[in-house]
């Protein structure tokens, strides 16, 4: 249990870090609202997040320990996964990762929670990654444990969208600056590299079930 609930956590921290209009919305409320901005963003993102794991698990929990579906949703959540995790090296290496402070905006605590949902509905990133990979991680918890080990991964996975939010716009708020640009780039280097093992580990596991 404590394999599924770190991945989750890995893997939740590996988007939430990236730059995006979601990290970008969090910075802008923050400014104005400190870390209650992240409190209300990461609730609402995660509203939407349960919304999407109840959903699939109802509409394709019967499909989802087939062979054929775990086939294909390891070697396309692997090749996503793997290609993510090249993409957060790539931008790490190359220091594509610089994040600017946007001009404050008036706080409204309603607006953040729905702003939450709606950009992240909005992201098409986060839309595919829950088509192709958000199944197979969810097949492989509850193939090892169960509704208890589905929980379990959507515990870890919101934790690190809680924890990363309250953190960058706790610092945002009290300090109006940023993370270190030398040490967020290393985050994201070793989120990518966290990234493209797990998307490996999902395509090697499905290649015994071809042959």
């Amino acid at each position: 249990m404590i394999a599924i609930f770190v991945q989750s956590i890995l893997i939740g921290y590996s988007g939430a870090v990236m730059p995006g209009s979601l990290l970008t919305y969090t910075l802008d409320q923050s400014l104005k609202s400190g870390v209650k901005a992240g409190f209300m963003v990461s609730l609402g993102h995660s509203l939407l997040e349960l919304f999407l794991v109840i959903a699939i698990f109802l509409g394709f929990g019967q499909y989802l320990t087939t062979t054929l579906a775990q086939i294909l949703i390891g070697l396309g959540g692997g090749l996503l996964l793997i290609f993510l995790g090249g993409r957060m090296v790539q931008d790490s290496w190359r220091g594509n990762t610089a994040i600017i402070l946007p001009a404050a905006a008036a706080p409204n605590n309603r607006s953040m929670l729905l702003g939450g949902a709606l950009i992240s509905a909005a992201n098409p990133y986060f839309i595919i990654w829950w088509v192709v990979v958000g199944p197979g991680l969810i097949m492989n918890a509850f193939n090892a444990f169960g509704f208890g080990g589905v929980l379990l991964f959507y515990l870890g996975h919101i934790l690190a969208d809680f924890s990363w939010y309250l953190l960058v716009s706790w610092l945002v708020g009290k300090t109006r600056t940023f993370i270190n640009p030398l040490v967020y780039r290393l985050v994201i280097g070793g989120l990518g590299l966290c990234l493209i093992g797990f998307g490996a580990g999902f395509f090697a596991n499905s290649l015994p079930l071809i042959f």
